[in-house]
């Protein structure tokens, strides 16, 4: 007679701490290095299974299946660009999908991640502004990510990913939990152990955490995403600056270059006959004062939402003049991907969580 086993609610396993993972083991009779050897499979060699796990014996693979789940990431969707960009669509487990982007250079692979499902900051500029935040991902889920565009890094390009920025959809600081576990997994010598000065969080702009980011010494490069050179028109273009003014940011990240030593890159879309003149180039010339820094002017990337137009070549290069001839250190960053909707500020999904399920 068949003895059926009690049914058990799985839980994800990548959610549970070494410990845990250590006495669920013990518990059930088995050695307790046997939590680090299946760490090393979900971590160190991506496993996505748990039948990958070829050095761990068959009884204890079911035990584990039993109990757990491995809730990763997949590619649902993926396009080519003309200039070798590559925009992903991955599923997550619960049918929602987030995007991310491989953007290749001549000396670096980087690859541009989510943080949340949609967004809440509604930037009136971005695509992925004009669609509701649904949740925020998990840090097993932002790791894969990186592991997905690695493996397409690697086999279109046969070369390393060497950068990841989490810049694509949502905004890391309002998913700090996660955002930094995903960081300490991805720097992590039984992670993928890439090296923290090549990973860079974007912001919007949140005074509080980026000082959180300084005390809890978060290993990792950071990017405010500016846009404007003053309260008013960045209050027009981003609603995020109502609760976390330019004065308010001033003075946090004074507070986390002093705690951490590190520059700040500003990044300041060029939006013609708004933020393009050399009045504007000005102000953002005394917000560079601040601090230690860096200013990478980006091409504006037109989304079905917004009316807004990148400014004329002439405008960016006076602009970009302007600040190099007063010693900032400037960078124009060309539009990659634009014909796929992969560019900066143009990640949205368009399809439906249960039309990409299908």
């Amino acid at each position: 007679m068949m003895i059926e086993l009690p049914v058990v609610s799985k839980r994800d396993i990548r959610k549970i701490s070494p410990d845990e993972l250590k006495a669920f083991m013990v518990e059930h009779g088995e050695k307790p290095f046997r939590a680090k050897q299946v760490s090393e499979w979900l971590w160190k060699n991506t496993a996505g299974t748990f039948e990958e796990m070829n050095n761990i014996s068959l009884a204890t693979r079911e035990l584990l299946a039993r109990y757990f789940v491995i809730n990763g990431v997949q590619v649902q969707d993926q396009q080519l660009s003309t200039d070798g960009t590559i925009k992903s669509a991955f599923r997550l487990y619960d049918g929602n999908v987030v995007e991310g982007v491989l953007i290749p250079h001549d000396t670096r692979m980087t690859a541009c991640i989510s943080s949340q499902v949609g967004c809440s900051l509604t930037c009136k500029f971005c695509a992925t502004g004009y669609m509701d935040r649904k949740r925020n991902l998990e840090a097993a889920e932002i790791y894969d990510q990186v592991v997905r565009i690695r493996e397409q890094c690697e086999s279109q390009y046969g070369t390393p990913l060497t950068n990841i920025v989490y810049m694509g959809m949502g905004e890391p600081l309002l998913n700090y939990a996660n955002v930094v576990k995903s960081i300490e997994r991805i720097t992590a010598p039984d992670g993928l152990n890439m090296a923290p000065r090549r990973i860079t969080i974007s912001t919007a702009g949140i005074a509080k955490m980026i000082k959180k980011l300084a005390d809890d010494g978060v290993k990792a490069n950071l990017a405010l995403s500016l846009h404007a050179p003053n309260d008013t028109k960045r209050n027009e273009i981003m609603p995020i600056n109502e609760a976390n003014s330019l004065a308010a940011l001033e003075e946090a990240l004074k507070y986390y270059h002093q705690a951490t030593g590190r520059k700040v890159t500003y990044e300041y879309i060029v939006f013609e006959s708004f933020n393009d003149t050399l009045q504007d180039a000005e102000e953002l010339f005394q917000i560079s004062k601040w601090l230690p820094c860096k200013v990478n002017l980006i091409e504006y990337n037109p989304i079905e939402n917004a009316d807004y137009k990148n400014t004329g070549e002439a405008k960016l290069m006076a602009f970009h003049k302007y600040l190099a001839d007063r010693g900032v250190q400037t960078n124009l960053r060309r539009s990659r991907g634009k014909d796929i909707d992969a560019a900066c500020g143009q990640l949205a999904v368009k399809q439906k969580p249960e039309e990409a399920a299908a």
